[in-house]
Order: structure tokens, then sequence, then C-alpha cells
């Protein structure tokens, strides 16, 4: 029997530790013989990615053990920690000292030396070689960073012997593939500065002439990912057309790459972790495709260039992570949760190896309604998520409040699948509005390019259109609209809030308010990021101070929750302590929260069901609802 409740105090089973226990954070997958193999960060270990495996009789067994951590800091996001040989002999890279070791049947042997000033990322394991990424930081110097040879075998000395340099000239390299008869290399290197989702060149060398580079394509677009075939031709993304699509090239050949099933959806997408794959090519000749218009489709590619999607549970946030005899290892985001698929390509079936299913009733979850509002700049796409609950109704004429989510980035995007973090607010009577704001990737390269020179505008413009939208459609509450966003879109969130009157409440989770400051402190990787979002320093700095969200403390007057790691490297403290300090000079309600041992996003458990709850708390109190089940929070 259905019962009467105000929208924000709905009871939920859905806490914020099963949010927490159903946002599985996996980074890799491989087929090891008739075992699977993936990177997993557990939340009750402090955030630890330990590797685990699936044995053939189907149990779970711990591969890398604690205190070991496979993380990179290469380009300070990282990526590719950890890869394994076919007979199961694990690579990985250990956060504490950024060293790879070799590990199987006993403990963890190190192969590169100890050096504080290096890191390694982005390792693959091809046709017999250990291949890395290498990043060397000295002191007053501009990082280098090179494609490596790592010398695998067992025993002897962890020296500087055992690494050979085969590739670099770039300020960035990523994604490199070895050929098949170990003769050629390929790799992605782009130079400040452009970001990779800007320009980038492919780049091919012969193994044993490392000096006589060649450029497969011209370096006008983000070309990405590319894959050797047995004949000697490359496979790779590229985006002439303005859509990453796939191409086929011969490096020898002065003819440009030919494209292969050209679509209006992209292949492709940020560049923020080495790890990523968006296609595999299978033996038969066939490819295994991820593409992208708001949402993730999985493809199959023929021999013709046809593209033929197959049925898959996640929608988003889709990696292609190993293929093997017919089979392909898919990770992603499904309804309710996040997880990790075996695929058969032959006939569809779908199987699920880690997550991938909710474990709560299906009638728990939102379902994504696709909305796209024209703003001032053009079209915004969302996904808005309605309040959900099997058994509860709000009172007759009530609308509900709404929580606007800006993805980071803000060159990412987010693909309409409601995971736990956004049924665990529905399931109160809190309805989620999800933007791709100008600047998102997954609707080509000009919508990419809206944000050009634009950022604290454009995203403010086009998430503030989104939120009208759905108030004059009916949906949402005008007067209980909060914003929240992290990194990229806290940023946003805090320009939204000091450039428009229509939320009553923030959420920043290590946002940017100071653009002078995020230029001046953040890691090599983004340090000329904002070259393309705002303009160059120091031509541009008038408009870095006009732009920043601090430089206009006195239009601070909503609520506002500051959520922070106490070792984050990309948005450091600084930031969050001076909103906060604004906040106490404007006699701002507000809340801060410093996370100890948490970085540029929360890994621990106990951080992210804190930050939930704290959130769930906060827009109780300024929005006025009681949040059964959550303490109320203090603000100052």
């Amino acid at each position: 029997m259905s019962s009467q409740l105000p929208y924000g105090s709905w009871p939920s089973p859905l806490t914020a530790a099963w949010a927490s226990a159903s946002s599985l954070r996996l980074d890799g997958a491989a087929f090891v013989g008739d075992e699977i193999w993936w990177g997993e960060s557990l939340p009750d270990e402090g955030g630890r990615v330990a590797v685990l495996r699936r044995t053939a009789a189907g149990e779970v067994e711990t591969v890398l053990p604690s205190p070991w951590n496979a993380r990179s800091r290469v380009h300070e996001y990282g990526g590719g920690a950890w890869t394994v040989t076919d007979d199961g002999i694990l690579f990985f890279v250990d956060k504490g000292d950024q060293r790879v070791r070799r590990l199987h049947r006993g403990a963890p042997e190190a192969l590169t030396p100890e050096d504080d000033d290096t890191s390694y990322g982005g390792l693959r394991w091809q046709h017999g070689t250990l291949l890395a990424v290498r990043e060397r930081a000295r002191a007053g110097a501009t990082p280098e960073r090179h494609i490596v040879r790592i010398d695998h075998a067992p025993g002897g000395d962890a020296s500087a012997d055992r690494i050979t340099v085969l590739a670099g000239g770039s300020d960035f390299v990523a994604q490199p593939a070895i050929s098949p008869d170990g003769e050629q290399l390929a790799w992605v290197a782009w130079d400040h500065p452009d970001m990779p989702w800007d320009r980038t060149r492919i780049r091919v060398t012969r193994v044993a002439d490392p000096s006589h580079v060649r450029d497969a394509t011209d370096g006008s677009t983000a070309a990405l990912q590319p894959e050797w075939l047995p004949s000697g031709e490359l496979l790779l993304i590229d985006e002439p057309t303005g859509r990453w699509n796939l191409h086929r090239a011969d490096p020898t050949a002065p003819t440009p790459p030919q494209p292969i099933a050209p679509a209006d959806a992209d292949t492709g997408g940020g560049l923020w972790v080495l790890g990523s794959r968006w296609y595999a090519p299978l033996d038969d000749g066939r490819i295994l495709a991820v593409r992208t218009h708001g949402a993730d489709q999985l493809v199959l590619v023929d021999r013709e260039g046809g593209g033929i999607p197959l049925p898959f549970p996640a929608t988003a946030r889709l990696q292609i992570e190993d293929v093997r005899a017919g089979r392909a290892l898919v990770s992603g985001a499904a309804p309710g949760a996040s997880g990790l698929w075996i695929v058969d390509v032959a006939d569809g079936e779908v199987t699920a190896v880690r997550g991938g299913m909710p474990d709560v009733d299906d009638v728990w979850i939102p379902h994504a309604r696709q909305l796209t509002v024209e703003g001032p700049h053009g079209p915004v796409h969302a996904f808005a998520y309605a309040p959900t609950h099997p058994e509860v109704t709000a009172p007759a004429g009530e609308l509900p409040p709404y929580l606007v989510w800006v993805h980071g980035g803000p060159t990412a995007h987010v693909g309409g699948t409601a995971d736990s973090k956004v049924a665990f607010f529905t399931s109160r009577g809190i309805g989620v509005l999800d933007v791709n704001y100008g600047g998102s990737t997954g609707y080509g390269r000009s919508y990419r390019e809206r944000l050009k020179g634009q950022w604290g505008v454009v995203d403010v413009d086009d998430v503030a259109a989104a939120a009208r939208g759905l108030v004059d459609d009916g949906l949402a509450d005008s007067r209980r609209l909060a914003i929240e966003g992290g990194s990229a879109g806290g940023w946003t969130v805090l320009a939204a809030l000091v450039g428009t009157d229509l939320f009553g409440a923030g959420v920043s989770r290590y946002g940017v308010g100071d653009a002078r400051a995020l230029a001046a402190d953040t890691h090599d990787f983004e340090a000329r990021y904002l070259d393309g979002l705002i303009g160059p320093l120091p031509e541009a700095e008038q408009v870095y101070i006009e732009r920043s969200p601090l430089s206009r403390p006195e239009r601070f007057r909503v609520p506002l929750l500051l959520l922070q790691g106490d070792e984050d490297a990309v948005v450091p403290p600084a930031q969050a302590e001076a909103i906060r300090d604004a906040l106490v000079a404007q006699n701002v309600p507000h809340a801060y929260v410093l996370y100890a041992g948490e970085g540029h996003g929360f890994r621990r458990s106990e951080t992210i069901v804190h930050a939930l709850e704290a959130e769930l708390a906060f827009l109780g109190q300024v929005f006025g609802f009681d949040t059964p089940g959550v303490a109320p929070i203090t603000l100052d």
C-alpha cells in the first residue's frame, strides 16, 4: 500500500554504504588461460588497487595482496598500472615507490631501480615484450616521458640496464603498441599546450632504429589508440570529419588513414588515463568497438564496415579490456551497478564476472529521461532521473527538489545510466539531472570545442539552461534546485552560484575557485589545459580574474558544502580553504570537510559514505525536509 511523504524525506533501504559497495572501481582486466584477472579499488582497504582473479572453478582469489597497491602517478591520473602474461606472470607499478615489479609464485621482485623522481604507467604485455610509459620529473626541469621496454627476466639487479628507451621526443606519450613481429612500435604523442583531445600524432618507429620516426597522422586531429594488424597495417582512431571513428593506415605509405565504418558517433574519448581502450580487433578480421552519442553502445564492425549493435547491459563508461578466441572482457556502468562482463561475440551472450547487477530490486533504479534543451550557445544534452520509490509518493501538487550534477574534466561525459549514487538520492525523493554541457565528449568535436576560451561561461549557461528546461517542463521545484560537481565540475558549481540566481544550494567536491592559482599549482599534464579553456597567460590574466568565482565573493549567497581530500595534487586544499574563508567573510552558511588520506577523487569507503550522507543531510537542512537514518549536519 502506497503512503505519502514529502519529497526528500522518503525512507530508503539504499544506504550510503550500499552505494559505496555497489560502485565498483575497476582498473583493467585480462584473460589469463582459463582464468579472468582484473584490477579493483577496494574501498574497505583504503582504496588500495588489488589484482584479483576468477579461477576456472568460479572462485575469486587475490593475486596482488596487501600492502601492495597497483597505482601509477604518470600524468597524475595514472592508468595501466598492471599487466599480465598468458601464463600468469604479473607486472605492476606500486603506488608507494612507482617501481615496476614482477610477481610469480613468490614475493614481488623489483625490475626498475629505486628513484623518487621516476614513475611508470601504461604497462602493456605484447608479443613477449613489456612496454611502459616512463615519466621522470627532475627538480627544476621539465618532466620527460618516454616509451620504454623493460627486461622482465627473473633474477638480476633492478638497475637502469633493464630499461631500453624506444620512443620520446614529445612532451607526452601514451598507448604504445608493438607489431606482431616485434619490429615496429606505434604510440600516441602530443605537446603542450595541446591536450590529447585537441591534437595528437600517431607515430611509428622501428624498434631496431628508434631514431627513424614516421607520422601516421598529420597532427591536425586528436588521433588515438594505434593497434597493429598481422598484415603490418595499423588500426587507429581519428576524427577528420569531427567524429572519432575507426581508421586503417599503411604506415609505410604517404596516404592518410582511411575510414572504417564511419558513423555519427564517437569511438574514442578523453585520454585521461593510460589504460583507455575503445576498440579491439578480433582474430577473424572484425572489430569490437564502443560508440558514443550521449550513451555508449557496444558495436561489432564487420569486414564490410557495417556496425552491428550488440545487446549489452552497460551504457556508460564502456571499455574493451581484452579479447580472446571470440570472447571479450568489457567493463562499464549498468543501471544500479558497475561491472565487468564476458561477451561472446558469436552469439552476443553476456555473462557477469564482477558486479554488473544491482543487489536490490530494479524497482528502486530510476530510468534516464534524455533531455535536450536549447541554450544560448546551442543544444544542451542531459539525463534526468526522477524520484523513484515503489511504496511512497509525494503529496499532490508538490514538485521534487533536484540535484543538478556537473561532471568533471571538463572534457568528459556522462552516459545516461543510473548508478548507485543516483539511486541513493532518487529513492529518497530527490531527483538528479546529469548534464553533458558544451565541452563534453560523446557528441563530436564541435560540441567538445564549444568550451574553448569559454570555461566559466558556456558550462554555466548550459547547466542553467538544462535546469530551467526541467523546471519549465513542470518536473522540478524551482525553489529547491541544488548544484553539485567535482574538480572542473566544482568550478562550474561555484561559477554558477556567483553568476546566476537559479540554485538554492551548492556542493563542491575539490572544486576550483581561482583559475590563476590552478594554473600555477597544478601538475604538468594539465599545466597548459587552461590555455585552451580560458586563454594563455599572461595575456589572458584579466579573463582569469573575471571568470574566477573567488573574484566575486560578494556573490556567494546560498549555502555551500565543500568536500576536499588533503592529498589532492590536482586541485590542492588551498582552493577549498580560500572558498571557505570567502564564505565566512560573507556570512554564508557552509560546511567544510577535509578527508585525510584522500587525493583527487575519493576512494576510501568511510569517505564515500560520509560524503554521501553529508550531502543528503545538507540538502535536507537547506530545503527543509527530514533525512531518515542520516544525522543532521552543522553549518557554520
